[in-house]
């Protein structure tokens, strides 16, 4: 964790206070974890909040509003901080002195661009496995969301001060990719002139892969129709795996999504080494794999459910409801025992910490992973798997039709064709990920306060406007952003005392923290919030400044005020680009 007590930025250094006042009360050795300082609910109830009395009075031997008295008369005498409250049963409200609200803003001017970034992470290794979709065709709008979910998590990791690994899983065996082969050998044998007919059910439909028939006519020309099946089905499904590879590769491409590493399940199988088998081998060393049969489900059927004797997993034994097979009765493996060795494989690369992104189907499958986890590592592993809900695809209200392209989906790359990437980014994170999302293709290119990317990259927009005009009263204003900051650092910020630039101060002074918070949970539809909130806040000001001409950014004959307002756009601007850069969205200088 961040040391708080050496940190610059403003809760940081009100919990390192209170956690100072509390060794002191109650003893050095005293268990300081579980204290926190955060934005009260209220906001009339002072700046900050601290639960420091609640959860220490038992190690006080102390009721907690006893000890929340004592707390607070020793807060009072501290330089920061203007008054102390106690309400309830003992939480600790603080209101901070004007200063406080200053220097937070001379931190971010300071800090420019590092501003918020933190050691939360202590370079912990970390493996986000995101996105890995079948490759049996092109990626949907469901994919998407998954895709930029993972990506804004690993940024969002990254700037926490965690090493991030990238990476995306290929599901290159078993019978989906056969299906994909079977699929491509008809286009190939359309693209050599035959008539193929209406596409057998069971097979994919899609126009996608045409162009894997015409590349397979145009290396094997007819040599593929005189094979047997089991010669021309691993050339074809090759080929079909890393033509839609490609494909999804570009679609990622699209939405500035790159992964680190794509690791093959089939690489699990092949190359001389069964690392599903050894993984077998390994917990049934351990006691965790024997050879037994399963109860016949109760209520919901049990996923991959045969009533025989089989190789199981002893699940139950890590918390799962039921124990897992691990082979199929034809004896090849089950998703689940490739998924497990996959795993360890990356525990044996050296992550211990694991997140993986799963679409909203895969939600039952949560337990028997962690359950696997907990076995493969012996509990040295965590893994947390954060589930991304479907997208409604609509258009002004009324459901998108699908592509004819991917024969029953519309396709990532389309919607990134129409709205552009920005929009697609910022809306897919601008909800939790287990909440369903309606995505709206007119609403998302509004430009209006109704759509949170407009809004957001409008705020960013409107303050490089402010600069330009501010010229005009201060020519010397450098346009550089670093040199910008600097200037205007050495403002009189301690003017910026109106209720609406006080509220900017205080969201400026809670990005640090906001930012080290969402790391912790993975959240990364926190900043999305956030930065709406922010540029909320920044629009109200400006608005009033019209309507209030003393309250305006740009005083004609008060230079110094000019200074400090332009010093709170600074702030606002440096913000916003921050919190759009870890969501991989462009802050642009202009809108038109």
């Amino acid at each position: 964790m961040v040391d708080k007590a050496s940190s610059p930025h403003l809760f940081a250094d009100v919990l390192a206070r209170v956690h100072a006042v509390c060794a002191a009360e109650i003893g050095a050795g005293v268990d300081l974890s579980r204290v926190v300082v955060e934005p009260p609910k209220d906001a009339s109830h002072g700046d900050m909040a601290t639960n420091a009395a609640m959860v220490l009075a038992k190690e006080a031997k102390a009721k907690p509003r006893d000890l929340a008295e004592r707390i607070a008369a020793k807060l009072r005498n501290d330089d920061l901080i203007a008054s102390v409250d106690i309400a309830g049963p003992g939480f600790i409200n603080l209101t901070l002195k004007p200063s406080a609200w200053s220097d937070a803003l001379r931190t971010v001017l300071r800090e420019g661009a590092a501003y918020g970034r933190n050691t939360t992470g202590a370079a912990e290794k970390v493996n986000v496995e995101y996105v890995s979709a079948n490759p049996t065709g092109p990626m949907h709008v469901g994919h998407c969301r998954g895709a930029v979910f993972g990506d804004a998590l690993v940024s969002l990791l990254i700037f926490a001060g965690y090493d991030v690994t990238r990476e995306y899983y290929i599901n290159d065996a078993g019978a989906q990719v056969d299906v994909l082969a079977r699929s491509a050998y008809l286009r190939y044998r359309e693209a050599l002139g035959e008539h193929i007919g209406e596409i057998p059910e069971g097979l994919y439909p899609g126009d996608y892969l045409k162009p894997v028939g015409q590349a397979l006519a145009g290396e094997y020309g007819a040599a593929l129709k005189q094979m047997p099946e089991e010669r021309w089905l691993p050339i074809v499904r090759d080929k079909a795996i890393a033509m839609m590879m490609d494909e999804i590769k570009g679609d990622l491409a699209a939405l500035n999504i790159r992964h680190d590493v794509f690791f093959s399940e089939r690489s699990l199988i092949e190359g001389g080494a069964d690392q599903v088998a050894a993984t077998i081998e390994f917990l049934r060393a351990k006691g965790d794999v024997y050879e037994g049969r399963l109860p016949p489900p109760k209520g919901a059927p049990v996923e991959d459910y045969e009533d025989r004797e089989q190789t199981l997993f002893r699940a139950t034994a890590y918390g799962d409801d039921v124990d897992r097979p691990l082979k199929k009765s034809d004896g090849s493996y089950t998703y689940f025992a490739s998924d497990i060795a996959n795993h360890k494989n990356k525990f044996d690369r050296g992550f211990s910490n694991l997140i993986d992104v799963f679409g909203a189907d895969h939600g039952g499958y949560i337990k028997r992973m962690q359950a696997a986890i907990k076995a493969v590592t012996s509990g040295k592993a965590t893994l947390d798997v954060k589930v991304v809900q479907l997208v409604r695809l609509l258009r002004n209200g009324q459901p998108v039709k699908m592509s004819k392209r991917s024969g029953d989906f519309v396709t990532l790359r389309e919607v990134v064709d129409e709205v552009g990437k920005d929009a697609v980014r910022f809306m897919m994170l601008y909800r939790k990920n287990d909440a369903v999302l309606d995505f709206d293709l007119a609403k998302v290119i509004e430009q209006s306060r109704e759509n949170p990317v407009f809004y957001v990259q409008y705020g960013h927009a409107r303050g490089h406007s402010v600069f330009r005009n501010a010229r005009e009263v201060i020519p010397e204003l450098p346009e550089e952003a670093d040199a910008r900051a600097a200037f205007l650092g050495q403002a009189a910020v301690e003017r910026l005392t109106d209720p609406g630039e006080l509220d900017l101060l205080r969201r400026l002074a809670l990005y640090p923290r906001m930012i080290e918070a969402a790391a912790v949970a993975h959240e990364p539809h926190r900043i999305a919030f956030y930065l709406y909130d922010l540029a909320s806040e920044f629009h109200a000001l400006w608005t009033r400044g019209r309507d209030l001409p003393y309250l305006r950014f740009i005083i004609n004959n008060d230079a110094e005020i000019t200074k400090a307002r332009l010093a709170l756009v600074q702030g606002v601007v440096s913000v916003l680009a921050s919190g759009l850069g870890v969501l991989g969205v462009h802050a642009p200088d202009e809108m038109r």
